[in-house]
């Protein structure tokens, strides 16, 4: 799998009919991969289906969180999945409190637990799908470029009866096959300011807020990977080797450590409260397979690694980011008090923290 997907519309792109007979003919194969081979778009793949009745049932629904979420709280149990192009983040729950908001909305919950970006849920399909393990239903959002950016699947256990009244009421009037898609914003670069440098280590020594972070480094003309790496080695950046993300996963679960991990794209960030149990590598792949939370990670896609230090009124959050060779944002790992013990200081995960290895170099990346 590469790094980089072209989804920018062209004279070659297949028709709906053509996508349908290569789906045929590529039966085995992930929708996803299925997709990158066409040179198409996943939600092109999927709205190709769009009112056919010989196979798949596709209905195209109303994309909207707003319109959405109050609905998927009836389905009950489901498995909520958000990925980006290095990481999938699988999390088993039912869907409860939705805060709405213009530009930021939220799912809160202990399982399911979401930041929604609205403007960049575009596509919407509920899918109803016949295969060898039975029927699977699911409800797909996909942005402007038809990459995908959140994934509700019913499992045994959600409440079925509730399907067809929920796909009833989000089923938008157009049923027409194949959509339009735009070409995906590149990712931004590294952003620096470094006549600001200074400006930046003092205010963020008065940070008492993680959230206030975004915020610091906006007005002082940066982005995220662009402060850390102009900070780089000072008190609250410390540039780690790229293998200290496997090494964290191995040794959080081995100490039975309870973790805050974040993985999101532009339209969605979903997070995971609580240990991680089993750990399963598979080639490129470090998998977490617990039973109810999976993280599928590509560790060669992993090119920059640090750890941060935020103040906070609750005391020192210390995380370790991990960036791709595109400077995407893959993961978040922040450590999570026992809630049994109010009196923890998430002292033992701060030194799994300071045991991993720094990076050797004379200097930071430029």
């Amino acid at each position: 799998m590469t790094q980089t997907q072209d989804t920018t519309p062209s004279a070659t792109k297949p028709s709906p009919a053509e996508i349908r007979q290569a789906k045929i003919d590529n039966a085995k194969m992930r929708d996803r991969d299925l997709a990158d081979k066409l040179g198409i778009s996943e939600a092109d793949l999927v709205a190709a289906h769009v009112g056919r009745r010989d196979g798949d049932i596709v209905t195209r629904i109303n994309p909207h969180p707003d319109q959405l979420m109050p609905l998927v709280s009836t389905l009950g149990e489901v498995m909520a999945l958000t990925r980006n192009l290095s990481a999938v983040h699988e999390r088993v729950g039912t869907y409860g409190d939705y805060r709405s908001g213009p530009h930021a909305a939220m799912v809160l919950g202990h399982e399911i637990d979401l930041r929604i970006f609205p403007k960049h849920w575009v596509h919407g399909f509920a899918i109803d799908q016949v295969t060898e393990a039975g029927t699977r239903r699911t409800l797909q959002i996909f942005d402007a470029a038809g990459d995908a950016v959140h994934k509700i699947f019913l499992r045994e256990t959600s409440n079925h009866d509730a399907w067809a009244e929920v796909v009833a009421a989000l089923a938008v009037e157009d049923q027409s096959e194949g959509i339009e898609t735009t070409p995906a914003a590149p990712i931004e670069p590294a952003k620096q300011n470094p006549a600001k440098r200074d400006v930046l280590l003092e205010e963020w020594g008065k940070l008492t807020d993680t959230h206030q972070f975004m915020r610091l480094t906006s007005k002082l003309g940066m982005n995220r990977l662009g402060a850390y790496r102009l900070v780089a080695g000072e008190k609250w950046v410390r540039p780690l080797e790229t293998s200290a993300v496997e090494t964290l996963i191995n040794t959080a679960s081995e100490a039975g450590q309870r973790t805050i991990l974040f993985v999101g794209n532009p339209g969605n960030i979903q997070i995971h409260w609580g240990r991680l149990d089993t750990i399963k590598p598979m080639g490129p792949w470090v998998n977490v397979l617990d039973k109810r939370f999976n993280l599928h990670l590509r560790n060669d896609h992993v090119a920059e690694v640090y750890a941060i230090e935020k103040p906070t009124k609750r005391g020192p959050a210390i995380s370790l980011e991990a960036f791709d060779d595109r400077g995407m944002l893959i993961l978040q790992i922040f450590g999570m008090r026992d809630p049994n013990n109010d009196s923890d200081d998430l002292a033992s995960w701060h030194q799994l923290i300071a045991d991993l290895p720094s990076l050797q170099t004379e200097e930071a990346p430029a």
